[in-house]
């Protein structure tokens, strides 16, 4: 039976919180000091109606909202969109003893995300709903660039070919490269090469394994062009990386030494190696040889020294650490390993990119302890409309 009660506040995953007998309960889509209708379950609320709406909310320009798992707050106004996102990178360093406010929320989203995974299953292909194991069918997803504005439909037919799968769509200089994951044993490999000719597809791949090149994948960098390794990162957006990108340049003071850590394909290295020596490291073997090829055919750059090393069991030591600067970009788990080390050794500036605010504020909370400065905190706001949030920090001591 429908409860009617008002939201309280917001939490980190977008959601309204509401106090109902004491409990709280979490309603997606609802905002703050709203009066709603709620089916509960648990600790889980189902919207059914707003019967007050907040100043705050807007209407969505996505038709799928509320139905589609991924986005959760294009109901919100940009400012307190800001102010959300904004706490979702405070609230964590705050919580781990360290009072920083974010100087700059820069919006990334550009053109839209240029990474996409979608679900096929028997009744089409999309994401999944909110909070439900059961898929969406969708036409189109404005949030995506215009070059995967076929994605759904590539999906369907890739699906129907194979069965239920997933797919990591990327679009690239050469086209639409897609990674098949998940996908049913025993897939004859032998239908989906004309199929990924009649689809235009620029790559194919199944489990990592080449299908069918048509066109290498690439992305420019810098200077660069590098090819893009199956299943290798890439920064969400093109907007987001050149903001990031900047943003370290901008914090290096003439260095003579660099050092790029979890370096991925380079989209920093490459653009650092115009200023100085740079030694990359990272443990995905096929990113850093796809980074040394593209620096070893770009002209003008300084040396490039790269590793394949897991910095996670293997972290750069002490007294490895032998550079007048060091860039992190870790994956969601953080550094934590390599900060001990660097918090350990003799270094003096750090510049760290993060995509998870939790495991960021545990690192940071690390170097602080060692007596570095945490300065120059921005959000870069490539997950537009969800609860995801890319930020770097400038430490020195």
């Amino acid at each position: 039976m429908p409860v009617t009660t008002t939201i309280e506040s917001l939490g980190h995953k977008g959601e309204g919180i509401a106090l109902v007998e004491g409990k709280r309960v979490f309603v997606p889509f609802a905002l703050p000091g709203e009066q709603v209708r709620i089916e509960i379950e648990g600790d889980r609320g189902t919207l059914v109606e707003v019967l007050s709406a907040a100043p705050e909310r807007v209407a969505p320009f996505c038709p799928h909202f509320s139905r589609c798992g991924g986005c959760q707050v294009q109901h919100l106004d940009e400012a307190s969109y800001v102010a959300f996102k904004t706490g979702l990178v405070e609230t964590p360093l705050r919580q781990a003893g360290i009072e920083a406010k974010v100087s700059r929320f820069i919006r990334a989203h550009g053109a839209g995300r240029r990474r996409a995974t979608l679900h096929a299953r028997r009744d089409g292909a999309g994401y999944m709903r909110s909070r439900s194991h059961e898929l969406l069918d969708l036409d189109a997803c404005p949030i995506l660039v215009p070059a995967l504005a076929r994605a759904p439909e590539i999906a369907r037919a890739l699906g129907a070919a194979i069965g239920e799968c997933d797919l990591a769509f990327t679009a690239s200089n050469g086209g639409i490269d897609v990674a098949i994951r998940k996908a049913p044993k025993h897939v004859r490999v032998e239908k989906l090469v004309p199929l990924a000719n009649d689809l235009g597809l620029a790559r194919l791949a199944l489990d990592r394994e080449m299908v069918l090149l048509r066109q290498q994948p690439t992305i420019s960098m810098g200077r660069s062009e590098v090819d893009l390794p199956i299943g290798s990162f890439l920064q969400a957006t093109a907007e987001a990386e050149q903001v990031l990108a900047e943003y370290v340049i901008a914090a290096m003071n003439k260095p003579k030494t660099i050092a790029d850590l979890f370096c991925g394909i380079g989209p920093f290295a490459l653009r650092l190696a115009e200023l100085s020596p740079v030694y990359a490291a990272d443990s995905d073997k096929p990113a850093v040889q796809a980074l040394d090829k593209a620096a070893r055919h770009t002209r003008g750059l300084k040396a490039i020294t790269t590793r394949a090393r897991d910095l996670f069991r293997d972290p750069l030591t002490r007294f490895e650490l032998a550079f007048d600067s060091v860039v992190l970009d870790p994956p969601r788990a953080g550094a934590e390993a390599q900060v001990k080390e660097i918090a350990a050794s003799k270094l003096a500036h750090v510049v760290m990119v993060a995509c998870d605010p939790r495991s960021f504020a545990r690192d940071a909370a690390l170097l602080v302890q060692a007596g570095f400065i945490l300065s120059d905190l921005i959000a870069v706001d490539q997950f537009a409309f969800s609860t995801h949030v890319e930020l770097a920090a400038t430490f020195r001591r």
